[in-house]
């Protein structure tokens, strides 16, 4: 396996402002580069859906320095401030944020008592209140956020390494770049205290694991081998399952590897006593949250619904 890096980092990251709040996001810039995506059939630890690996190319982007945290989500979720302030002069978009369907506020503790206060990563959320948060956050500055693709989720995750874990093949030193099952006290944890990568990334290794854009396929890479790929997406013909990433705080090393690829369940609804059950929420997924990205060029506004979700949400 080998990553290949096409020029040195790019060190421009920013914060994001967000107008009516003292609350920011930090964004990490993301160099392009050609990497080795999933796992050699050799890695004995490999499950069956990391193969082939394959080469694929990523275009640079901007992805958060952190997984989005409770205080964050609650911005999108109240609703309070949509109309304080002004977009950045920068603005590549522009969307109405009236129109933006908002998430039902949770009827119960969806953070199962781990807490909800300042740092602490949003939990239970669905990959459309999620995309949504993205919506609304494009919205509020003018920049066109999303979820992660699935290859810019690994790369990312990687930081131009090709080892089992993006500090290197052996699991000795999770326990400082990574909160899982043996360290974790059965809880997520604020975000940023553990290591982060070579490219300054928090938590890409367990805390929760993290929504991304594409459909989970089991044998999605079989279609990728042998050819180069260019910032592939499997945009998801259904609302399960979609593929999630990272490990989290539940989990054993092996999901934490930086390939490892877990699939989105309607299970984890199951305890759900609406009918029809939540669109926004789950209620056995303490475990799933989600990280964001901006891309350098914008998509067609025709084509917005395939990273936020349709207009209207019945």
């Amino acid at each position: 396996m080998f990553c290949h890096i096409s020029f040195a980092q790019n060190p421009d990251g920013y914060t994001q402002d967000i107008s009516g709040s003292d609350l920011k996001i930090d964004m990490m810039s993301i160099p392009g580069g050609v990497f080795e995506m999933g796992s050699s059939s050799k890695d004995v630890n490999a499950k069956d859906d990391e193969s082939p690996s394959h080469e694929v190319e990523i275009t640079s982007f901007w992805m958060s320095k952190y997984e989005i945290t409770w205080d964050l989500f609650y911005l999108y979720l109240n609703r309070e401030i949509d109309n304080v302030g002004s977009i950045s002069e920068d603005a590549e978009v522009s969307v109405d944020i009236d129109a933006i369907s908002g998430a039902t506020i949770p009827y119960v503790d969806m953070s199962m008592g781990m807490g909800t206060g300042s740092g602490l990563p949003i939990v239970n959320v669905t990959r459309l209140a999620a995309s949504k948060f993205c919506e609304w956050l494009s919205a509020k500055t003018g920049h066109f956020y999303r979820l992660p693709t699935e290859a810019e989720w690994e790369y990312a995750c990687r930081a131009g390494t090709n080892s089992a874990y993006s500090f290197g093949a052996s699991n000795e030193k999770l326990d400082d770049h990574a909160w899982y099952q043996s360290n974790s006290g059965g809880s997520y944890h604020k975000v940023g205290q553990k290591e982060p990568n070579a490219w300054g990334l928090y938590d890409m290794h367990g805390n929760v694991a993290e929504l991304v854009l594409d459909g989970y396929q089991e044998e999605a890479y079989k279609k990728f081998k042998k050819k180069k790929v260019v910032d592939p997406i499997i945009f998801p013909e259904d609302e399960y399952p979609t593929v999630v990433r990272g490990g989290s705080w539940i989990d054993e090393p092996n999901a934490l590897r930086s390939a490892f690829r877990l699939a989105s369940t309607d299970q984890w609804k199951r305890r759900d006593p609406q009918f029809p059950k939540s669109k926004w929420w789950h209620t056995d997924a303490p475990h799933v949250g989600f990280r964001i990205v901006r891309v350098k060029e914008a998509p067609d506004t025709k084509d917005y619904e395939k990273f936020w979700g349709p207009k209207e949400i019945e």
